[in-house]
């Protein structure tokens, strides 16, 4: 009779249980990796776009300039369009009633300030004359630090040098070459604006019924609304305080004598859009026209001075009581921002960064913020909010159907 070799023994249920353990945290282990390798490649991505976009923005600007400039003007006009509509008025003539009040208020500031520029065109001849004698005379005030300067070269050995200068186009030439394509720039921005308000409701329903899933569809209203509500309100406060800002400037400017006050008053009110630049290039502008003006550099300084104590009591009291924090912003990004759309379509960057900025933060609240801080020391890229967020958007849409039944 042969004998049987006996068979293994059963693993224990302890065993078991920690081998499936051991599996589960290799595949978590594999599944971090995963994500983490997908977060680089994502923050990669986004890092080559950030310095890709300036090029193609800039080579592209008679495109993508009216484009942003048409989305934003949307975003704004569009409630005043919804209200036009329910008075009764047809979709067509809301979307251009309200095309057509933001045109006129544009071409009435402009002409506040371009009229009176206009009358005083012919004295800033007279004007830059008086300015250069008060630099003559500070220059002449001045002229042992000259002297040290040059004794400074003799020691150091440094010969003059030979200058080359330049021929470039004056300024009445850039105006000229630059006018075509400005007209056509304006007017392509006027009536993309037009047909993206007129078809604002055929958008929305696109954007909400068109989704996969209910959840889907919760999640674009809220960044609908978000956006539209954050950068429509922030857009209105902000003109009706810098509206404020140049009624008190032009009452300043008629106080002290200034020439032209509708003039300063109006053009306070549009620089204050500029964050930093604007009130910077006002005070500049104030200060140079009262030095040219003025008997004196002292009583010349005045409107300047006048006009930073009213701004920095307007950036310091006024603006953030009113805006409260629902529209506070990082300094360092109101900065990038207006660096970065500056450098990308100059003038017209620059009053457009802040309502960019104001767009782009609202949508990554509902999207998610990327943790580029802690992605650095091992964090996720982006927080678990984003996806519990989404859960819970997901199941809201049962939930909402059988409320809707019952």
């Amino acid at each position: 009779m042969t004998s049987q070799a006996p068979e293994n023994p059963p693993r224990s249920e302890p065993a078991r249980a920690e081998n499936a353990r051991r599996r589960g945290q290799r595949r978590v282990l594999l599944a971090e990796q995963e994500l983490r390798l997908m977060s680089a490649l994502v923050l990669l991505i986004g890092i080559g776009l950030f310095l890709a976009l300036p090029f193609v923005l800039s080579i592209g600007s008679v495109v993508f300039l009216p484009l942003v400039t048409a989305l934003l003007l949307t975003i704004l006009l569009s409630p005043l369009a919804d209200r036009l509509a329910r008075v009764g008025l047809p979709n067509v003539l809301a979307s251009l009633g309200a095309l057509t009040l933001f045109l006129g208020i544009l071409l009435f500031a402009l002409a506040l300030i371009l009229q009176p520029a206009l009358a005083l065109f012919d004295t800033l001849p007279a004007i830059t004359d008086t300015v250069g004698e008060r630099f003559a005379e500070l220059r002449d005030e001045f002229a042992w630090l000259a002297i040290a300067n040059e004794e400074l070269a003799k020691l150091m050995g440094d010969s003059g040098a030979r200058e080359v200068v330049l021929a470039t186009p004056s300024l009445l030439e850039e105006i000229a070459f630059a006018t075509p394509s400005v007209v056509l720039e304006v007017l392509i921005m006027f009536l993309m604006a037009f047909f993206m308000i007129e078809a604002r409701v055929r958008m929305r329903r696109h954007l909400l019924f068109d989704r996969a899933s209910f959840g889907s569809s919760v999640k674009a209203a809220r960044v609908m609304r978000e956006v539209q509500d954050r950068v429509a309100s922030y857009i209105i406060t902000v003109g009706l305080i810098n509206a404020g800002v140049g009624v008190i400037v032009a009452l300043g400017a008629w106080a002290l004598g200034v020439d032209a006050p509708i003039m300063w008053g109006g053009l306070a009110a549009m620089l204050n859009f500029i964050p930093y630049i604007g009130p910077l290039a006002m005070t500049v502008l104030l200060g140079l026209f009262g030095i040219g003006t003025a008997d004196t550099v002292f009583l010349g300084l005045i409107p300047a001075t006048a006009y930073i104590a009213l701004h920095t009591i307007e950036a310091n009291v006024i603006t953030p009581s009113i805006l409260g924090a629902r529209f506070t912003m990082s300094p360092v990004m109101i900065l990038i921002a207006l660096s970065y759309f500056t450098w990308i379509w100059g003038v017209p960057g620059a009053l457009l960064s802040v309502p960019i900025l104001l767009t782009l933060t609202a949508l990554f609240d509902h999207i998610g913020r990327p943790n580029l801080v802690g992605f650095i020391f091992g964090e996720p890229l982006f927080k678990n909010n984003v996806l519990e967020r989404g859960l819970e958007d997901e199941q809201a849409g049962p939930a909402a159907r059988l409320t809707g039944q019952s």
